[in-house]
């Protein structure tokens, strides 16, 4: 079976745990990772994450010319890198290249941006590319639907310096028809990320959670929207419609964020 060949775009805390779990599949080729500073003792992503071989160069973000794409062909590019890392989606798009975002906060007119792209190839976007929170999302909007009349609040739980209210918090209110102040935030410790939908009934309670114990996780999402792209040619995806596929739901398009 002949390899896929990713790029990647960012390697912070995230981004260097993606690269690790593309590393380690034999399903996958990283050919190369953009990061912000090209300014590295190693030059390759497989060094620095202990690997004995030599494997994805680092390129600069800022040094990337016309010809990158022409002289380093990926089939995939994922994204962690941050919401400035959009601007490095115009020639890929161009030539069909396949796109993983897993950032988590767009402004509205970068959304915009990422639809116009979509006309020109597949691009999967989602806040959070784990499996199991958009499965939290699916499972919650069918629970939603059982029991309309559920007093229904979200708990998202993260680490002590994140600022702002998860951006997978917000897409869970407004995938069940909820407001922003039925998000309630968390900040302690180290915690990767974990997420609880709590449904009220009248004498019971219904708890769904989801948790990142480790931050792989998110490239082992990343990996599975990556394969699922292969065999499509254009479109703007969510992972809820990944999950609508498989699950054979005629109403995928419902979850359609374009």
């Amino acid at each position: 079976m002949k390899k896929i060949r990713a790029g990647l775009l960012g390697f912070g805390k995230t981004g260097s745990l993606v690269a690790k779990e593309l590393l380690n599949d034999a399903r996958f080729s990283l050919s190369w990772v953009i990061r912000k500073s090209g300014h590295e003792t190693e030059k390759f992503a497989s060094r620095l994450l202990n690997f004995s071989h030599n494997a994805a160069p680092f390129f600069a973000a800022d040094k990337i010319g016309n010809s990158f794409h022409d002289d380093h062909p990926v089939d995939v590019i994922i994204d962690f890198s941050g919401p400035s890392g959009l601007s490095l989606y115009k020639k890929p798009a161009e030539k069909g290249i396949k796109i993983v975002s897993a950032i988590s906060k767009y402004e509205p007119s970068q959304i915009k941006q990422i639809q116009e792209y979509a006309h020109q190839t597949a691009i999967v976007h989602s806040p959070n590319i784990t499996l199991g929170a958009n499965f939290l999302i699916v499972a919650s909007r069918l629970l939603r639907i059982i029991a309309p009349h559920a007093d229904v609040e979200i708990v998202e739980s993260h680490f002590k310096g994140k600022p702002e209210i998860s951006g997978t918090a917000l897409k869970m209110a407004d995938a069940l028809g909820l407001q922003e102040d039925k998000v309630h935030s968390l900040r302690a410790g180290g915690i990767v990320g974990k997420h609880e939908v709590v449904f009220g009934l009248p004498n019971q309670t219904i708890r769904l959670i989801h948790e990142s114990i480790n931050r792989s996780a998110f490239g082992q999402g990343a990996i599975f929207a990556a394969l699922w792209l292969q065999d499509k040619r254009r479109g703007l995806f969510s992972m809820e419609n990944i999950f609508a596929n498989i699950l054979g739901d005629s109403s995928s398009q419902e979850f359609a964020m374009d």
